[in-house]
């Protein structure tokens, strides 16, 4: 699978990198220094409660992003990263001393990972995970689907997306939980989540052919702060084409 938007970050990363080689074979006289192995991560801060605020995300002790997060934001695109074995650190905006969580992930070569900030109330935790874009499959005319639980919550709501009268997702999920994507065809398509108690939230959205989307589910139950309250937004990760 090739992704527009993958594709342009690699030949970012590829022109950064070529770039330092002629600046490092200027001083060396060398001319077969390696093209230094690169990966792809998006980052989400999608922690609702009103006390952590805007958060950082550090790799190597240093912000991934120019600015902190607030809730609900995230870093727009995939950022080139080191490949290897990698610690990544959230923390609070005003506060680099103490971390909130710490994770370790292997970073393979020119693969995608999304990293989602999660939690409430003096507990949270980064989870990394493997996006897997090469497994999505091309010239299918499908858009492709999946979406995180991020609601900090005990219960597990019933995730529900419906697309044509007929669900194609229907199924209990656990807080924290990120599924993989599944195939939908274009179109209007709703996604709800319910607890049949504190939870009951949907949002229609229009999937476009080819499209690669990340449903985020997010907010706090029973909060008067609309702006933290269950809601459900989406990113889009890139494109699939042949």
């Amino acid at each position: 699978m090739k992704n527009r938007l993958f594709s342009i970050l690699q030949n970012k990363f590829l022109y950064i990198f070529a770039f330092s080689i002629i600046l490092f074979s200027a001083c060396s006289k060398r001319s077969d220094v390696p093209a230094t192995p690169t990966s792809g991560l998006m980052a989400f801060n999608l922690i609702p409660d009103s006390t952590t605020g805007p958060v950082v995300f550090a790799l190597s002790n240093k912000s991934i992003t120019n600015t902190p997060l607030s809730f609900t934001n995230y870093t727009g695109s995939y950022l080139s990263i080191y490949s290897g074995t990698r610690q990544l650190g959230l923390y609070k905006a005003n506060n680099s001393d103490s971390a909130l969580a710490t994770t370790s992930f292997l970073a393979e070569a020119q693969k995608y990972y999304s990293a989602f900030a999660l939690g409430a109330n003096g507990t949270y935790k980064n989870l990394v995970v493997d996006d897997n874009l090469d497994s999505i499959p091309s010239s299918t005319g499908n858009a492709f689907v999946r979406y995180i639980n991020a609601i900090p919550d005990s219960s597990q709501p019933v995730v529900t997306i419906t697309a044509n009268g007929t669900d194609v997702v229907k199924k209990n999920v656990p807080f924290g939980t990120v599924s993989d994507f599944t195939g939908i065809a274009p179109g209007d398509v709703t996604v709800n989540v319910s607890n049949d108690s504190t939870i009951n939230t949907n949002r229609t959205i229009t999937l476009e052919k080819d499209k690669v989307y990340t449903m985020l589910i997010m907010g706090m139950p029973k909060v008067t702060d609309t702006a933290r309250a269950v809601q459900i937004k989406y990113v889009i990760n890139g494109t699939v084409t042949p």
